[in-house]
């Protein structure tokens, strides 16, 4: 009996693209070259005139991307409430350990969206049943696009800590 071939995947170089530009390809930073020597005393620091900490900037991009994934996973997941439920409680990490979870949770999250961006049985273009109107194209752009954003307010702040590297 011949072995049944799959169709050849058409949004593969879509598929690509996004992935590279999800992980910080082209013009952007990658997350953890922005995070990487950052001391840890200086994360839940504001400089002055900044209305953000590094650790409020990472926290907020952890939970704003989980939202993402999950809602594009799932009609029964619920978003947190907005605003307050996108934002942390505290200006800096209670501990290292605490620092190093939303970092691994971040990274986690990150490398879970991308492989079901790259996955062939995921129609990019294909409207979610939930929503409104939304698909999983339009949340990888919206997904690189938030992250840009703030890893390059974190940049912003490490430099005004005097905390990034030259």
């Amino acid at each position: 009996m011949p072995s049944k071939k799959s169709p050849p995947d058409s949004q593969a170089a879509l598929r690509e693209q996004l992935a590279y530009l999800l992980q910080g390809g082209n013009a952007h930073l990658s997350f953890s070259g922005v995070l990487s020597h950052l001391p840890l005393e200086k994360a839940g620091l504001r400089p002055p005139g900044a209305p953000h900490s590094v650790w409020e900037l990472l926290e907020h991009m952890r939970i704003a991307q989980e939202d993402i994934l999950r809602f594009s996973q799932s009609a029964e997941y619920v978003s947190p409430k907005w605003p307050d439920g996108y934002w942390p409680p505290s200006t800096a990490p209670s501990s290292a350990r605490d620092w190093k979870h939303a970092i691994r949770r971040f990274e986690d999250d990150l490398a879970e969206f991308v492989a079901m961006v790259l996955d062939p049985e995921q129609d990019l273009y294909h409207v979610f049943p939930w929503g409104e109107g939304q698909n999983l194209l339009r949340e990888a752009l919206v997904l690189a696009d938030h992250n840009s954003y703030h890893l390059g307010q974190i940049v912003l702040v490490r430099q005004l800590l005097g905390a990034w590297r030259a």
